[in-house]
């Protein structure tokens, strides 16, 4: 909502603005207030310091190029540049992913798969397969905190911004979703 933001956000958003005008002096202003928590999201979700480093320049870089596609009254800057980041850091994810797995496969086209691999593979998508048994038996006020925090690396008080929730009525949900998801892991062992 527009009209809630901090005077922060409202900077941040003409910023944006101006710097889809061209102006260079508003994207340095928007890349001072940004990149820094820009690069905070993307490390939580890949993990790696200079990873996060190179997709956050890239974010940031993709921000002063797609800097008209902004609209204010859809959101505040501040979400626009963090789904721009947290996409950007899910397809590295991904990508990284991709070449291991192909690494790996090349791998093991080359030599035979012992045993202890094979059943490590089985056992991993045992639990897999329980962790989303488990994790759809949860409530939907439970599962999708938990969800939003630990597949999209959100903190509490984004996932309550993201939930339109108080971050202690988050905070609650979560905690009993993570007691009852660890009961019932357990109950399959």
């Amino acid at each position: 909502m527009p009209g809630h933001r901090s005077a922060a956000d409202k900077d941040l958003d003409r910023y944006l603005t101006e710097t889809a005008q061209g102006s260079e002096e508003a994207f340095a202003l928007l890349y001072d207030g940004l990149s820094g928590s820009v690069r905070g999201l993307v490390q939580r979700v890949v993990r790696d310091a200079a990873q996060a480093e190179e997709v956050a320049q890239d974010v940031m870089i993709e921000i002063w190029r797609t800097a008209p596609r902004f609209h204010p009254e859809h959101g505040s800057a501040r979400a626009w540049a963090f789904a721009l980041a947290h996409h950007r850091a899910v397809d590295r994810v991904r990508s990284t992913q991709a070449a291991s797995d192909r690494d790996r496969r090349a791998a093991a086209c080359n030599s035979e798969r012992p045993f202890d691999l094979v059943a490590e593979l089985v056992e991993d998508r045992d639990e897999r397969r329980r962790l989303y048994l488990c994790l759809e038996s949860l409530s939907e006020s439970q599962r999708i905190p938990l969800v939003l925090a630990y597949y999209e690396g959100l903190t509490y008080e984004e996932v309550a911004r993201a939930l339109g929730k108080p971050t202690g009525t988050v905070k609650t949900r979560m905690r009993t979703g993570l007691h009852r998801l660890r009961a019932c892991l357990e109950a399959g062992e």
